[in-house]
Formats: structure tokens, C-alpha cells, sequence
């Protein structure tokens, strides 16, 4: 049996290794460690954390809002008028009323609503 060269079968060759380098290389990829089906539905971290002694609101139903009282605005106890933007991409308003943010200080649960911006407004919990 002869091996002689055939440069069709080279041709060919090359030509299946450059089709096959063609594809897309598809690479799926789990987490490990267990845990439950689904995770629950965490708000997205703030755009700055806060500081020590700052009071970090919850904000339901968010898709990017923060509302920080600063601990020097907890200490001086005046109304407030927060914009909790966040990284949303519209505003909103909430008002805290000087006793409101006493209580706050004070580690009472208090809740307020924002303005409504886009059809919608937030519930906003503090402590």
C-alpha cells in the first residue's frame, strides 16, 4: 500500500478544522454549593454604602432605589425631604418628619410612602 501525498484529503482537512473553529463554543456553568431553587429577591447594593451609623431604609418594590438618613441627620432630628433616586432611573421624594426620625434614631420601625414618579410609589422601612 503506497502513502502518497493527496493534497484533496489536506485540503480537505484544514477546511474541517477551520469549520469546526467556527462554532461558537457554548460553556454552561452552575453554582455550587446547594442552596434553595431560588434566591429570595434581594435589593441591589447602594451606589455609595453608607457610613457607620447611618440608617439604611428598606425600600418594597425596588428596582434601584436607596434611602439613607445619615447618622448627622439622625443625631440632629430635623425634618428631612430625601431624594431616593438610587440607581433607578427616575426620582423619588420621601418626607420624614422630625419625630419620624427621633423614632428612627430611637430603633422604632417607622414607615413612610414616596412620591409618585412613573405611575408607581415606594413604601420606605426604616429599622
Amino acid at each position: 500500500m503506497s502513502h502518497e501525498f493527496d493534497p484533496t484529503r489536506r485540503a480537505l482537512s484544514v477546511s474541517a478544522a477551520l469549520a469546526l473553529l467556527g462554532f461558537p463554543l457554548i460553556t454552561i456553568s452552575a453554582c455550587g454549593g446547594g442552596g434553595s431553587p431560588s434566591a429570595p429577591n434581594n435589593p441591589p447594593p447602594t451606589t455609595n454604602p453608607p457610613t457607620p451609623g447611618d440608617e439604611v431604609g428598606n425600600v418594597a418594590a425596588n428596582h434601584g432605589h436607596t434611602a439613607t438618613i445619615t447618622a448627622a441627620q439622625l443625631q440632629a432630628g430635623n425634618a428631612l425631604s430625601l431624594d431616593i433616586r438610587g440607581s433607578a432611573t427616575h426620582p423619588h421624594r420621601i418626607d420624614v418628619s422630625g419625630a419620624e426620625v427621633v423614632a428612627i434614631r430611637g430603633g422604632q420601625r417607622v414607615s413612610v410612602n414616596s412620591t409618585t414618579e412613573d405611575g408607581h410609589n415606594h413604601s420606605v422601612t426604616f429599622n
